[in-house]
């Protein structure tokens, strides 16, 4: 392996589950970064898709803002946990420090103060070293850049995930960042090929965290190597953030797909069980990646 850090097999369901649990979810915007439409939804064929998402034809002035989410869960007995950690506080003040000078230049990433993770879980009066639990939806950048703030969690993370972005050759050409999680955090990684992989719905494999149905993580990769999803059962519906499984709500439709999935025919088999998933069940919700259009129209906290 390229780095120092050692992954754990996640063995059995996780304590604190309760029967007929339910959680609630907050979908919090922490930071924003600059990009062409192109790099979300394609842009024409293979070669000029790849020119049109490094900008070309796109005048800055009508590059996107894009949010950077990450997620406070709250489950009844499990307590709260998060879903990716958004930008680290650092980007505020010198943002090539964090994600590099190359990624800094390009999406001219953008931290408020106090708008980081650690700072918005006070808010709530939350401590940040509480937190015990953080699912990755996956490893790229812009998901694990506050990864460090959060040292006494336990990371549940693919174990392809894992083993592609610790060993893959150039990891920043593939979006991963070594230095964001690089730790000798405790990192728990989910073998979606194991006895204990279910089907739920629409998704061919997805693991019971908690073991009580309240929170399952499937496994939907393609945009990564081993990209999961997550779903929340609410108190009338299930809510699922779908990562980057989808950039854009509207590629549940016939918006066109990203320009560089990892593995295009995965990317296609994931999206086609979320699109069975909201015609089978059209009252859940799903929120995607990085959407800039579906992200004001959220609710500040769904139950």
């Amino acid at each position: 392996m390229k780095i120092k850090a050692h992954p754990r097999p996640l063995e059995g369901p996780l304590s604190g589950g309760k029967p007929g649990a339910t959680v609630s979810v907050e979908a919090l915007e922490v930071g924003r970064v600059h990009l062409p439409r192109a790099f979300l939804e394609r842009a024409g064929g293979e070669r000029m898709g790849r020119l049109r998402m490094l900008g070309l034809g796109t005048p800055r002035s009508r590059w996107l803002t894009v949010p950077c989410p990450a997620f406070l869960i709250e489950h009844p007995g499990a307590g709260r946990f998060l879903v990716d950690t958004g930008l680290h506080p650092s980007v505020s003040a010198k943002p090539s420090a964090n994600l590099g000078r190359i990624v800094s230049s390009y999406a001219k990433p953008e931290l408020e103060p106090g708008e980081d993770l650690p700072a918005q879980l006070r808010a709530r009066g939350i401590d940040p070293a509480s937190i015990r639990l953080v699912v990755m939806t996956h490893l790229h950048l812009d998901h694990t850049s506050g990864m460090a703030e959060f040292g006494n969690a336990t990371f549940v993370v693919s174990e392809p995930e894992w083993e592609a972005a610790a060993t893959v050759s150039r990891p920043f050409l593939h979006g991963y960042r070594h230095a964001h999680y690089d730790y000798a955090f405790d990192y728990r990684t989910v073998d979606y090929s194991s006895a204990a992989v279910s089907s739920y719905a629409t998704f061919g494999r997805t693991i019971d965290l908690f073991g009580d149905g309240s929170v399952r993580l499937a496994f939907t990769p393609g945009h990564s190597a081993g990209h999961q999803s997550v779903i929340c059962r609410l108190r009338d519906r299930d809510l699922v953030i779908a990562g980057d499984s989808i950039y854009t709500l509207a590629q549940l439709d016939d918006a066109p797909p990203p320009p560089r999935p990892y593995d295009p025919h995965t990317w296609r088999r994931s999206l086609q069980e979320l699109k069975l998933f909201v015609r089978q069940y059209p009252q859940a919700v799903v929120i995607p990646g990085h959407d800039p259009d579906a992200w004001p129209e959220l609710k500040r906290r769904y139950e």
